[in-house]
């Protein structure tokens, strides 16, 4: 398979980093020049946006501020030190199980803008420095939170302790700290389980290569 210069889509397994499929996509276009917009972890699958060639890398900006959705599974009950299944996980003692209700209910708060804080365990630079490296350091440095936009939450399926939603968001959002604020809220805890992003812009699952 020739992947040829441009802007493509790209369906992400689960397993890999998004950097495994840049370098992936690197190989077989045959192209030095390949980037991404909009990582996706090791856990989560789904639509990649590749840039390959120099000409089509700089208008990465434009696809990284376009709208996204996902399907993710927040499991409740419990904590995780990475937001994710694949974090440290901590039981958290509740008094009872959440309602259809008051799951409802307590979404509305994360609609709109909201403020959010990324998770420690993220890309997102401090002083130069990725967050993920400060927590492999046992290093907590305070986050600021930050102004990002969910256009949409819609609940799938509910059956405790997974609760499965529809996500449609703005650029930056991180669906670890919704599943994470999530629990807070409900008073149960709560991380996010599994996540499948659905669409970036215009690409969608048919719309993507699969290596």
């Amino acid at each position: 398979m020739l992947i040829k210069q441009g802007i493509v889509g790209v369906w992400k397994p689960k397993g890999p980093t998004s950097h495994d499929i840049v370098d992936k996509v690197r190989r077989v276009s045959r192209e030095k020049v390949v980037g991404h917009a909009g990582t996706l972890d090791p856990l989560a699958s789904g639509v990649l946006v590749i840039a390959v060639g120099k000409k089509y890398t700089k208008q990465l900006s434009t696809q990284v501020q376009k709208e996204k959705e996902y399907i993710g599974e927040i499991k409740l009950g419990e904590e995780s030190e990475t937001d994710d299944a694949e974090g440290l996980k901590t039981e958290i003692k509740f008094e009872k199980k959440p309602t259809s209700e008051e799951i409802d209910f307590a979404i509305k708060k994360f609609i709109g803008e909201i403020d959010q804080t990324p998770p420690i365990y993220s890309a997102i630079k401090l002083k130069g420095k990725p967050l993920y490296e400060y927590a492999r350091e046992g290093k907590t440095p305070e986050l600021k939170s930050r102004k990002v936009f969910v256009k949409d939450i819609k609940v799938l399926k509910y059956d405790f302790p997974i609760l499965k939603l529809e996500i449609t968001t703005g650029p930056g959002v991180y669906i670890r700290s919704i599943a994470r604020n999530l629990g807070t809220e409900l008073k149960t805890g709560g991380y996010l389980f599994s996540l499948i992003r659905t669409r970036v812009g215009e690409f969608t699952e048919k719309d993507c290569v699969k290596l």
